[in-house]
């Protein structure tokens, strides 16, 4: 969810006014995901890297745990949606901590999308824990397959992303999600992520259905891609 900053800079206003924004486009994108079908959202919220930006942007996005769980628990917790919150918990206060296990505790019985908020993660990170994990559990190097790393990943609940969406005009995955996108299709949209629509979802989602999805393999006649 890229380029909350630039759209506050482009406006006047202080860069913690674009988080507040994105808080607010992410609410219109988990409405639209709903209706358009998509059962898993995950949503790149502060990466491991994040704490090198200003303690004043740092602190306003702590913070903006608080209010957007205040503000936006009880409607997702309507909808049907699921949160779970994946990254280091470690680092951040007791304060941000509990409101992280309110919003899984109060949507847990949920059966509708879910959304996976990823804080204070990096792709990086997930692939050692997940590594550590399996040493601490005693498995033998020839134990150690793809299967069961996967099994010890942070989403390991979910299945592998089908589709990778980045706003704001940068081409690159910033340690995201490493080891899950290995066959997800990319699409790279100059919109900045407050600015990020229905019609963006939309654009996103034409983008995907006309991919040919091959897996490494030849697509055979008749057989026709599959769509998420």
């Amino acid at each position: 969810m890229d380029g909350n900053g630039r759209w506050a800079k482009k406006r006047f206003m202080p860069r913690v006014v674009g988080h507040k924004a994105g808080m607010d486009a992410l609410i219109r994108v988990v409405d639209h995901c709903q209706k358009r079908g998509v059962e898993y959202l995950t949503v790149y919220a502060f990466s491991s890297e994040n704490w090198k930006r200003p303690e004043d942007e740092v602190s306003g996005l702590m913070n903006l745990v608080l209010v957007g769980v205040a503000k936006y628990l009880g409607k997702l917790a309507s909808q049907g949606v699921r949160v779970r919150i994946v990254g280091d918990r470690s680092a951040v206060s007791e304060k941000v901590r509990a409101a992280w296990n309110q919003s899984e505790a109060d949507t847990a019985a949920n059966t509708g999308l879910v959304l996976t908020v990823c804080f204070n993660y990096g792709g990086r990170w997930d692939i050692v824990q997940a590594a550590r994990r399996a040493m601490a559990e005693g498995l033998a190097p020839e134990q150690l397959t793809e299967e069961a790393l996967s099994a010890r990943m942070s989403l390991a609940y979910a299945p592998d992303p089908d589709l990778f969406i980045r706003t704001g005009g940068e081409l690159r995955v910033s340690n995201y999600l490493l080891w899950q996108i290995a066959y997800a299709e990319f699409h790279f949209t100059d919109c900045l992520w407050p600015d990020f629509d229905e019609h963006e979802v939309d654009r996103a989602l034409a983008a995907f259905a006309g991919r040919d999805r091959r897996f490494g393999g030849v697509k055979t006649a008749g057989s026709t891609p599959s769509i998420a």
